[in-house]
């Protein structure tokens, strides 16, 4: 029987809960240098409490961007030529955030191992998610926040102006 890191088998009778420990926690970024990384607040909240974020595998997809890229529009250009990397963190020092799939550490953490992590357009399309061009994010973000799905939106002030 194959499952996939976290499902419930006979093998694996471990309940899933938000409180335990994720299949793999990690982040991304595109500097391939980084080894620690220090608890820092929020850039658009800076009173928040400091904190060292980090993502589960079933998550990862959504960082599978530029850094500054906003979601659901996609700098095509940037996305051809990204490379990012993928940083394993120890699971120990980190604990569930209130939005799933989020993991946060109030100390540093030293990555275990960083992982090349291009050809974004392809990692994409063999994980069998939907890309779309388009001139601007605005008229489906539109439709999106005024529809009944649950929905987030990452880096959408790098999107230009809303002119409709």
């Amino acid at each position: 029987m194959t499952t996939t890191p976290g499902t419930c088998s006979p093998g694996n009778r471990r309940r899933r809960t938000k409180e335990r420990e994720p299949s793999r926690s990690g982040t991304f970024s595109e500097d391939p240098s980084l080894s620690r990384f220090q608890p820092r607040p929020p850039p658009d909240n800076p009173e928040a409490a400091p904190l060292v974020w980090a993502i589960d595998t079933r998550h990862a997809p959504t960082f599978w961007f530029p850094r500054d890229c906003p979601r659901g529009c996609i700098w095509l250009d940037r996305m051809q030529s990204c490379r990012l990397y993928a940083y394993r963190l120890p699971a120990a020092p980190f604990g569930p955030h209130e939005v799933g799939g989020y993991w946060v550490a109030d100390q540093a953490v030293d990555a275990i191992e960083r992982v090349v992590v291009d050809d974004l357009l392809g990692r994409h399309a063999r994980a069998g998610i939907e890309l779309r061009v388009t001139p601007s994010i605005w008229p489906f973000w539109r439709r999106v926040t005024s529809s009944t799905v649950e929905f987030s939106g990452s880096r959408l002030r790098n999107a230009g102006a809303d002119t409709g």
